[in-house]
């Protein structure tokens, strides 16, 4: 393929910006926040869960103590009422009043495990409702540094958007200047090599492998007329010759 040494040397500059854009591609996939905001969602999950179980659990135990309570003030009634009647001198059997005097001792025994029971129900649900707390908190603090992440994450995305978008318009701009059939190996090469299609040839070394040639291929590309387009056998990118070539 022939063309002209201006066209090859503005391959060099398509590809000083095809890095550019790689390197800003590089930079939106690799944006530390990204990372950062993926282990605050996994913190707010466990954090919700934990504040869901807790909420859940409250609930239940406070319909529990509600009937627990409940079955206290009955039993505090029928304690009152029964007590009443022995106070009252209406029961004149002996064995209806050992009977009656009998019932109100296990109510009493009977209130004192009730009431026992609605101590535990609120010991539990102390420890519940701290355990609801420190949930929300971390919820809170979560949904606070998920902000300011985001917040730092678009200022990065915008500013890699930017510095993509410029690049992006320079090689358009360079690629005007570019023969098709120069252009379009150029392409074929990067696409192929995974970077960028040209390379300079300084002091005798492929700038895009670095590595060294030959004295032989040396040779042939001294010999090669200027409008030559020169492939590296190595890594099969396009030599662009300059002043720095040693040749």
């Amino acid at each position: 393929m022939k063309a002209s040494p201006e066209a090859q040397l503005r391959l060099l500059e398509l590809a000083d910006l095809d890095t550019e854009i790689a390197r800003q591609d590089h930079r939106r996939r690799t944006v530390p926040e990204i990372a950062e905001l993926d282990r605050l969602t996994a913190r707010a999950e466990n954090a919700r869960d934990a504040l869901v179980a807790a909420e859940t659990q409250l609930s239940d135990l406070g319909r529990e103590q509600e009937r627990a309570e409940r079955d206290v003030d009955q039993v505090r009634a029928r304690i009152s009422k029964d007590q009443a009647r022995l106070d009252g001198g209406s029961v004149s059997s002996a064995k209806e009043l050992e009977s009656l005097q009998s019932e109100v001792v296990s109510l009493k025994r009977r209130q004192g495990d009730l009431e026992e029971g609605v101590l535990e129900l609120m010991e539990r649900m102390e420890g519940l409702t701290a355990i609801r707390d420190a949930a929300r908190a971390e919820r809170d603090t979560i949904d606070t540094q998920t902000a300011t992440v985001s917040a730092r994450r678009d200022a990065t995305l915008a500013e890699i958007t930017e510095a993509a978008g410029k690049a992006t318009q320079a090689r358009d701009a360079v690629t005007a200047g570019v023969p098709a059939d120069l252009l379009a190996l150029y392409d074929k090469v990067r696409a192929a090599v995974g970077g960028a299609g040209a390379a300079m040839l300084r002091r005798g070394r492929c700038e895009g492998c670095r590595e060294s040639l030959s004295m032989a291929e040396l040779n042939e590309i001294r010999a090669a007329a200027p409008d030559e387009v020169i492939r590296h056998e190595e890594c099969r990118r396009i030599l662009i010759r300059t002043s720095e070539s040693g040749l």
